[in-house]
Protein backbone atom coordinates (compact mmCIF):
# COMPACT_ATOMS: atom_id res chain seq x y z
CA UNK A 1 0.00 0.00 0.00
CA UNK A 2 1.13 3.51 -0.95
CA UNK A 3 1.44 5.67 1.73
CA UNK A 4 1.07 8.99 -0.86
CA UNK A 5 -2.48 10.41 -0.38
CA UNK A 6 -4.38 10.75 -3.75
CA UNK A 7 -6.64 13.98 -3.74
CA UNK A 8 -8.56 15.46 -6.60
CA UNK A 9 -8.15 18.13 -8.67
CA UNK A 10 -11.49 19.85 -8.25
CA UNK A 11 -11.12 21.15 -12.12
CA UNK A 12 -12.83 17.90 -12.72
CA UNK A 13 -15.95 18.50 -11.22
CA UNK A 14 -16.33 22.15 -11.96
CA UNK A 15 -19.67 21.66 -13.67
CA UNK A 16 -21.21 20.42 -10.61
CA UNK A 17 -18.93 23.03 -8.35
CA UNK A 18 -19.99 26.08 -9.80
CA UNK A 19 -23.77 25.48 -8.29
CA UNK A 20 -22.93 23.62 -5.07
CA UNK A 21 -19.59 24.31 -3.91
CA UNK A 22 -19.54 22.88 -0.80
CA UNK A 23 -22.36 19.50 -1.35
CA UNK A 24 -19.50 18.36 -4.45
CA UNK A 25 -16.30 18.57 -2.16
CA UNK A 26 -17.98 16.72 0.75
CA UNK A 27 -18.99 13.83 -2.08
CA UNK A 28 -15.39 14.31 -3.13
CA UNK A 29 -14.49 12.93 0.56
CA UNK A 30 -16.98 10.13 0.13
CA UNK A 31 -15.43 8.86 -2.84
CA UNK A 32 -12.28 7.91 -0.68
CA UNK A 33 -9.87 11.00 -1.32
CA UNK A 34 -7.72 12.13 0.70
CA UNK A 35 -7.37 15.92 -0.62
CA UNK A 36 -8.27 18.39 -2.96
CA UNK A 37 -6.55 20.18 -5.19
CA UNK A 38 -8.27 23.66 -6.07
CA UNK A 39 -8.75 25.40 -9.30
CA UNK A 40 -11.06 28.56 -7.82
CA UNK A 41 -12.37 28.38 -3.70
CA UNK A 42 -16.19 28.90 -4.71
CA UNK A 43 -16.23 32.26 -3.11
CA UNK A 44 -15.49 30.65 0.19
CA UNK A 45 -13.70 32.60 2.75
CA UNK A 46 -10.65 31.50 4.53
CA UNK A 47 -12.62 30.73 7.81
CA UNK A 48 -15.20 29.05 5.35
CA UNK A 49 -12.47 27.04 3.94
CA UNK A 50 -11.27 25.60 6.90
CA UNK A 51 -14.83 24.86 8.41
CA UNK A 52 -15.68 22.65 4.92
CA UNK A 53 -11.89 21.20 5.11
CA UNK A 54 -12.40 20.18 8.61
CA UNK A 55 -15.85 18.34 8.38
CA UNK A 56 -14.65 16.45 5.03
CA UNK A 57 -11.40 15.59 6.54
CA UNK A 58 -10.27 17.05 3.13
CA UNK A 59 -6.35 17.88 3.21
CA UNK A 60 -5.63 21.13 0.58
CA UNK A 61 -2.44 19.55 -1.31
CA UNK A 62 -2.40 22.64 -3.84
CA UNK A 63 -4.29 25.23 -5.85
CA UNK A 64 -3.94 26.64 -9.60
CA UNK A 65 -3.83 30.02 -9.53
CA UNK A 66 -3.88 32.28 -12.88
CA UNK A 67 -0.11 33.60 -13.95
CA UNK A 68 -2.41 37.15 -13.64
CA UNK A 69 -2.74 36.25 -9.85
CA UNK A 70 0.19 35.70 -9.28
CA UNK A 71 1.72 38.95 -10.99
CA UNK A 72 -0.90 41.44 -9.31
CA UNK A 73 -2.09 39.73 -6.22
CA UNK A 74 0.27 37.70 -4.47
CA UNK A 75 0.43 38.92 -1.31
CA UNK A 76 -4.28 37.86 -1.33
CA UNK A 77 -3.05 34.73 -2.60
CA UNK A 78 0.02 34.03 -0.10
CA UNK A 79 -2.75 35.48 2.92
CA UNK A 80 -5.31 32.99 1.80
CA UNK A 81 -3.82 29.97 1.00
CA UNK A 82 -1.58 30.05 4.37
CA UNK A 83 -4.56 30.81 6.26
CA UNK A 84 -5.59 27.15 4.59
CA UNK A 85 -2.85 25.55 5.50
CA UNK A 86 -2.42 25.21 1.60
CA UNK A 87 1.75 25.28 0.95
CA UNK A 88 1.86 24.21 -2.87
CA UNK A 89 0.67 26.91 -5.08
CA UNK A 90 0.97 26.80 -8.71
CA UNK A 91 0.75 28.33 -11.99
CA UNK A 92 -1.64 25.53 -14.25
CA UNK A 93 -0.31 26.99 -17.57
CA UNK A 94 0.96 30.05 -19.96
CA UNK A 95 -1.06 32.30 -21.89
CA UNK A 96 -0.56 31.60 -25.20
CA UNK A 97 1.65 35.35 -25.40
CA UNK A 98 4.53 33.46 -23.51
CA UNK A 99 4.40 30.73 -25.27
CA UNK A 100 7.72 31.64 -27.24
CA UNK A 101 11.16 31.23 -26.51
CA UNK A 102 11.48 34.77 -24.89
CA UNK A 103 8.48 34.03 -22.70
CA UNK A 104 9.83 30.93 -21.69
CA UNK A 105 12.71 32.66 -20.16
CA UNK A 106 10.79 35.58 -18.68
CA UNK A 107 8.27 33.21 -17.03
CA UNK A 108 11.45 31.46 -15.37
CA UNK A 109 12.83 34.10 -14.22
CA UNK A 110 9.43 35.47 -12.90
CA UNK A 111 9.08 31.79 -11.21
CA UNK A 112 12.23 32.37 -9.36
CA UNK A 113 11.31 35.65 -7.92
CA UNK A 114 7.60 34.06 -6.75
CA UNK A 115 8.91 31.16 -5.62
CA UNK A 116 11.77 32.72 -3.40
CA UNK A 117 8.79 34.97 -1.84
CA UNK A 118 6.80 31.49 -1.30
CA UNK A 119 10.00 29.91 0.11
CA UNK A 120 9.95 32.60 2.66
CA UNK A 121 6.55 32.26 3.62
CA UNK A 122 6.72 28.37 4.19
CA UNK A 123 5.19 27.60 0.99
CA UNK A 124 6.46 26.27 -2.41
CA UNK A 125 5.53 27.72 -6.13
CA UNK A 126 4.86 25.09 -8.76
CA UNK A 127 4.32 24.16 -12.32
CA UNK A 128 1.96 22.35 -14.09
CA UNK A 129 2.81 21.22 -17.86
CA UNK A 130 0.78 20.53 -21.02
CA UNK A 131 2.02 19.38 -23.99
CA UNK A 132 2.92 22.68 -25.56
CA UNK A 133 6.19 23.00 -23.39
CA UNK A 134 7.67 20.20 -25.22
CA UNK A 135 7.47 21.50 -28.91
CA UNK A 136 10.80 22.67 -30.14
CA UNK A 137 11.23 26.22 -30.96
CA UNK A 138 14.52 27.91 -31.44
CA UNK A 139 16.39 24.08 -30.89
CA UNK A 140 15.22 24.04 -27.03
CA UNK A 141 12.07 23.03 -25.44
CA UNK A 142 9.95 25.52 -23.22
CA UNK A 143 10.02 22.33 -20.90
CA UNK A 144 14.50 22.54 -21.15
CA UNK A 145 13.88 26.37 -19.96
CA UNK A 146 11.89 25.90 -17.13
CA UNK A 147 14.01 23.33 -15.85
CA UNK A 148 17.39 24.89 -16.95
CA UNK A 149 16.10 28.45 -15.64
CA UNK A 150 15.01 28.07 -12.67
CA UNK A 151 16.42 27.40 -8.96
CA UNK A 152 15.51 23.66 -8.25
CA UNK A 153 14.98 25.20 -4.61
CA UNK A 154 12.57 27.13 -5.24
CA UNK A 155 10.38 26.08 -8.35
CA UNK A 156 9.07 22.79 -8.47
CA UNK A 157 6.95 20.71 -11.00
CA UNK A 158 3.73 19.39 -11.33
CA UNK A 159 4.22 16.38 -14.31
CA UNK A 160 0.78 15.36 -15.64
CA UNK A 161 1.11 12.37 -17.18
CA UNK A 162 -1.19 12.11 -19.74
CA UNK A 163 0.35 15.17 -21.82
CA UNK A 164 3.46 13.94 -21.20
CA UNK A 165 2.66 11.01 -23.34
CA UNK A 166 1.03 13.31 -25.27
CA UNK A 167 3.78 15.11 -26.61
CA UNK A 168 5.48 11.80 -27.44
CA UNK A 169 7.73 11.36 -24.24
CA UNK A 170 7.48 8.17 -21.67
CA UNK A 171 6.16 9.81 -18.23
CA UNK A 172 8.01 7.52 -16.36
CA UNK A 173 11.79 8.19 -17.91
CA UNK A 174 10.62 12.07 -17.40
CA UNK A 175 10.58 11.56 -13.91
CA UNK A 176 13.50 9.58 -13.54
CA UNK A 177 15.01 12.42 -15.10
CA UNK A 178 14.06 14.98 -12.86
CA UNK A 179 13.92 13.45 -9.45
CA UNK A 180 13.38 15.57 -6.89
CA UNK A 181 11.21 18.29 -8.98
CA UNK A 182 8.38 16.78 -8.67
CA UNK A 183 6.53 16.36 -5.76
CA UNK A 184 2.87 16.43 -7.37
CA UNK A 185 2.12 14.31 -9.89
CA UNK A 186 -1.12 14.29 -12.14
CA UNK A 187 -3.07 10.99 -13.09
CA UNK A 188 -5.36 11.31 -16.04
CA UNK A 189 -5.52 8.12 -18.79
CA UNK A 190 -5.56 8.35 -22.10
CA UNK A 191 -7.89 6.77 -25.29
CA UNK A 192 -7.70 6.70 -28.72
CA UNK A 193 -4.57 7.13 -31.40
CA UNK A 194 -3.30 10.30 -32.93
CA UNK A 195 -5.34 13.14 -33.11
CA UNK A 196 -8.13 11.40 -31.58
CA UNK A 197 -6.62 10.83 -28.49
CA UNK A 198 -8.64 11.98 -25.87
CA UNK A 199 -8.71 11.67 -21.87
CA UNK A 200 -9.63 9.03 -19.81
CA UNK A 201 -10.32 7.91 -16.54
CA UNK A 202 -7.27 6.32 -14.45
CA UNK A 203 -7.33 2.48 -15.39
CA UNK A 204 -9.50 3.38 -18.06
CA UNK A 205 -6.76 3.98 -20.82
CA UNK A 206 -3.51 3.04 -22.25
CA UNK A 207 -1.42 4.48 -20.21
CA UNK A 208 0.76 2.03 -18.02
CA UNK A 209 0.66 3.61 -14.53
CA UNK A 210 3.10 0.81 -13.17
CA UNK A 211 6.10 2.08 -13.41
CA UNK A 212 4.92 6.03 -13.19
CA UNK A 213 4.18 5.11 -9.70
CA UNK A 214 7.48 3.03 -9.21
CA UNK A 215 9.37 6.29 -10.37
CA UNK A 216 7.13 9.06 -8.97
CA UNK A 217 7.80 7.40 -5.64
CA UNK A 218 10.96 6.49 -5.81
CA UNK A 219 11.84 10.52 -6.22
CA UNK A 220 10.00 11.94 -3.59
CA UNK A 221 6.57 12.47 -4.90
CA UNK A 222 3.88 13.34 -1.74
CA UNK A 223 0.88 13.65 -3.84
CA UNK A 224 -1.09 11.72 -6.77
CA UNK A 225 -3.87 13.88 -7.73
CA UNK A 226 -6.39 12.51 -10.51
CA UNK A 227 -7.49 15.28 -12.70
CA UNK A 228 -9.75 15.43 -16.04
CA UNK A 229 -9.51 18.05 -18.36
CA UNK A 230 -13.15 16.76 -20.21
CA UNK A 231 -15.07 13.82 -18.55
CA UNK A 232 -16.92 11.85 -21.16
CA UNK A 233 -19.15 10.69 -18.24
CA UNK A 234 -20.95 12.79 -15.45
CA UNK A 235 -18.34 14.72 -14.05
CA UNK A 236 -18.35 12.81 -10.45
CA UNK A 237 -18.85 9.50 -11.86
CA UNK A 238 -15.52 9.87 -13.84
CA UNK A 239 -13.66 11.07 -10.43
CA UNK A 240 -15.45 8.29 -8.26
CA UNK A 241 -14.00 5.42 -11.60
CA UNK A 242 -10.47 6.89 -11.03
CA UNK A 243 -10.72 6.69 -7.08
CA UNK A 244 -12.22 2.62 -7.64
CA UNK A 245 -9.23 2.01 -9.95
CA UNK A 246 -6.90 3.37 -7.64
CA UNK A 247 -8.14 1.94 -4.45
CA UNK A 248 -7.94 -1.92 -6.62
CA UNK A 249 -4.37 -1.13 -7.32
CA UNK A 250 -3.84 -0.14 -3.65
CA UNK A 251 -2.83 3.38 -3.87
CA UNK A 252 -6.17 4.93 -2.44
Amino acid sequence: MSKIPVALQLYTVRDQLATDFCGVVKKVAQMGYAGVEFAGTGDLSATEMNDLLGETGLKPVGSHIGLNLFQDQLDEQIAYYKAIGCKYLGIPALPHDYRTTKGFYEIASFMNKVGATLKDEGMTLYYHNHNFEFECVDDVTGMEILLGETDSELVKFEVDVYWVTYAGLDPATFINENAGRLPLIHLKDMIGEGDERTFAEVGEGTIDFEPIFVASEAQGAICYIVEQDRCQRPSLESAQMSADNLKKWGKA
